[in-house]
C-alpha cells in the first residue's frame, strides 16, 4: 500500500528559514515525496503558512491514494495542523509524521516560547499570550479530535524545543481518540537521522500500519 502513496514533506527552519533534511527514506519505502513551500514569517504571519501547506497538499494528492504529511520542527508544526484540521475537511489526511514539533508556545515549562523575538513571536507578529485568538489557533493541541494517526519523534537532548512538547501532545491526542506512536530518543534538535535504524524502523512500521487501513480517497 505504500507504493503510490503520497507524502508531503514540510521543511523546518523556525518558520523564518528553510532547512534541508534528508528525507530519502520515504522514497525508499515506496512513497511519492512532494516538498511543500510556504511563506516564511518574514513574508507573512499566521495563518498564511497553514494556507500554503494546505494548497501544496491539494496539488500533491492523487485520487485513490493515501495522503501522508510529514515535517521537521516548524514543518512538523504545520504538518500536524494540516493533518489534524484536514486539507479540505477533517479526516482527509491518512497520517502525520512529526519530528521534534513545537506545539504550544504557552507551555509552562517553555518560557522561551513567549520571549521577545522568539520564532513564535515572528510567526504571529506579536508575542504569544493567553486568550489571544491567533495564539490559540496556532497551538496544535487546540485541534485534536479527528482521529488522524500521528507518529511523534523527539530527541531528549533537544534544547530548542523540549521533548515535553511531543509528550504533552501525545497525551492530548490519546485522550481525543487518536492512534499515536511516540519515539523519544537521544538526539539534539535538527540532528535526528531518519536513516538511523531505530528511527527508520519506527517510521516504516507506522506508515505501513496507517496505509494498510487507509480508505480510498
Amino acid at each position: 500500500m505504500l507504493d503510490g502513496a503520497v507524502l508531503l514533506w514540510v521543511h523546518g527552519g523556525g518558520w523564518h528559514s528553510r532547512d534541508i533534511t534528508d528525507v530519502s527514506l520515504f522514497a525508499d519505502l515506496g512513497l511519492r515525496v512532494v516538498h511543500a513551500r510556504y511563506r516564511l514569517s518574514g513574508e507573512a504571519t499566521w495563518p498564511a503558512q497553514l494556507d500554503d501547506v494546505r494548497a501544496a497538499a491539494r496539488a500533491a494528492r492523487a485520487p485513490g491514494r493515501p495522503l501522508l504529511i510529514a515535517g521537521d520542527s516548524a514543518g512538523a508544526h504545520l504538518a500536524l495542523h494540516v493533518g489534524l484540521r484536514g486539507v479540505d475537511a477533517p479526516g482527509d489526511v491518512t497520517g502525520v509524521v512529526a519530528l521534534e514539533p513545537p506545539v504550544d508556545p504557552l507551555a509552562a515549562d517553555w518560557p522561551r516560547g513567549r520571549s521577545e523575538g522568539n520564532p513564535w513571536h515572528q510567526l504571529l507578529g506579536h508575542r504569544p499570550a493567553p486568550g489571544d485568538p491567533a495564539t490559540l489557533d496556532c497551538t496544535v493541541t487546540t485541534h485534536v479530535g479527528n482521529g488522524t494517526p500521528v507518529l511523534l519523534v523527539h530527541g531528549l537532548d533537544d534544547a530548542a524545543v523540549p521533548a515535553t512538547q511531543s509528550l504533552d501532545l501525545a497525551t492530548a491526542l490519546i485522550g481525543a481518540g487518536h492512534r499515536v506512536h511516540v519515539t523519544v530518543t537521544d538526539g539534539e534538535h535538527g540532528a535526528l537521522d531518519l536513516r538511523r535504524p531505530d528511527l527508520a524502523a519506527a517510521v516504516g512500521r507506522f506508515l505501513a500500519q496507517v496505509t494498510a487501513t487507509a480508505p480510498a480517497r
